[in-house]
């Protein structure tokens, strides 16, 4: 863990960092900065006009200063010279409160102080595109059932290879990786870890995805539903909460006490776990919002089947055991994943939402209501009182914006200046003259 990005500069032949941070669309955006001026930048920030970018700030404001933060500090794989450091945003001196990984931080330190620690992964899907993001990049990519297609992934093994290469040489622990459910679509997974670590890791990612695929000639896209009539690109998200002591004495507190005849709990969940369980679906439509973002989102949450059978994506707020067609599932003890989320989850702002919810679960002792084992494709009908997820974006921004609760873990700033630009966007995307309104209604 590198502390003074200088002497890390120095001894691993760094000539340039790439100061980063995420707005609050989940943009990237970064400066060039030389190693010779990285001290003075670690210390003060790089400048940045936050206006510019999707923050809820003026022309007139001050600079917005990008602090980076050593921990972090990855060295390009593809780019030996250059690193890549997350950063904290800073303005007048303060913490910019709306700024994502800011939110991340308090929400992980608001756990901490509860004795929480929580852990996830996450599992990132993307598609591979021509350069020029018009179709598919593998013309032989066609099969009605493509999922774990093996000559799919060879084709484009070298990609894959590549990227998976890169992460083993970080050691990130990849696992697997894997041809998805559409056409065109893959992909990888590495280890859990703390919050923190799998938000930085998910932003690297992403960067680092797009630009193996950009040298390779492609297009990558983590875009919930590029492509009509295939599955959407998830980003399904496990969660598990430890206790806060040194890492080699941290407990799952999510795990039930085991007895000789198994665990104790339901589906091997302890009381603090259902209870974070339970705040995820009490405020799972709300949780929408900042888990499904885009106005693209909705195509692939509550869209209809899909060409391989299945859309993969919930649409109502159930949970469940070992069954893929719920929002939340608990595949086994001491954890519980959440498939609600989609590719253009911000990094930070994900891990943030589920551990605002979680522990407004955890304190208000939330139940996650009656378990549901059916097939909710094909039997979701027989359910009665589970709440529909959101249908599109409005719904889910104006469900965010009653649940004051969430609003207030989130951050009173943070929310406000969310609910201000998003407005924004779903403005923008409804005053756009569409080529189906002219199929269908010139003339009317």
């Amino acid at each position: 863990m590198a502390t003074d990005l200088a002497a890390y500069a120095k001894k691993n032949n760094v000539k340039y960092f790439m100061i980063s941070y995420t707005d609050l669309f989940g943009g990237q955006r970064a400066k060039l900065v030389p190693a010779q001026a990285i001290a003075e930048m670690q210390e003060n920030g790089a400048g940045f006009a936050g206006f510019a970018t999707h923050l809820d700030l003026t022309p007139a404001h001050p600079d917005m200063l990008a602090v980076p933060d050593p921990s972090a500090v990855i060295q390009l794989p593809w780019q030996r010279d250059v690193a890549w450091v997350a950063a904290n945003c800073v303005m007048d001196g303060k913490s910019l409160a709306q700024a994502p990984r800011n939110v991340l931080a308090r929400l992980i330190d608001e756990a901490a102080k509860e004795g929480l620690h929580v852990k996830t992964g996450i599992e990132a899907e993307f598609f591979l595109l021509s350069a020029d993001g018009s179709r598919i990049s593998d013309e032989f990519d066609t099969a009605a059932k493509p999922c774990y297609d093996q000559q799919a992934v060879m084709r484009r093994y070298d990609v894959v290879r590549e990227i998976c290469d890169y992460m083993l040489e970080m050691g990130w622990e990849p696992y697997q990786n894997d041809h998805e459910d559409a056409n065109g679509q893959f992909e990888m997974n590495w280890a859990f870890d703390d919050a923190m670590a799998t938000a930085d890791k998910h932003s690297f990612f992403k960067f680092m995805t797009k630009s193996v695929a950009e040298k390779h000639g492609y297009r990558a896209t983590f875009m919930p539903k590029p492509i009509e009539g295939l599955t959407g690109n998830g980003c399904h998200a496990h969660i598990s909460v430890w206790d806060a002591a040194g890492d080699k004495a941290r407990k799952n507190v999510f795990a039930a006490k085991e007895k000789s005849a198994g665990p104790t709990g339901e589906l091997g969940l302890s009381e603090q776990g259902k209870h974070f369980l339970g705040g995820i679906m009490k405020h799972a439509s709300a949780l929408a919002a900042i888990t499904n973002p885009t106005v693209n989102s909705y195509k692939r949450i509550n869209a209809p089947r899909t060409m391989s059978g299945a859309t993969w994506a919930p649409n109502s707020v159930t949970w469940t055991g070992n069954n893929r067609t719920h929002m939340v599932r608990v595949p086994g003890p001491g954890r519980f994943e959440l498939r609600l989320p989609d590719g253009a989850a911000n990094p930070y702002l994900l891990q943030a939402v589920i551990i605002a919810a979680g522990l407004d679960g955890i304190r208000s002792k939330a139940d996650p209501g009656k378990r549901y084992d059916i097939d909710m494709y094909a039997e979701g009908h027989k359910v009665r009182g589970a709440p529909k997820l959101p249908l599109n974006m409005l719904d889910a921004l104006r469900e965010f914006d009653k649940d004051t609760s969430l609003k207030q873990a989130m951050g009173a700033e943070f929310s406000a200046a969310y609910l201000k630009l998003k407005h924004q966007e779903w403005n923008s995307f409804v005053s756009h003259f569409s080529r189906w309104e002219r199929d269908h209604t010139l003339d009317i």
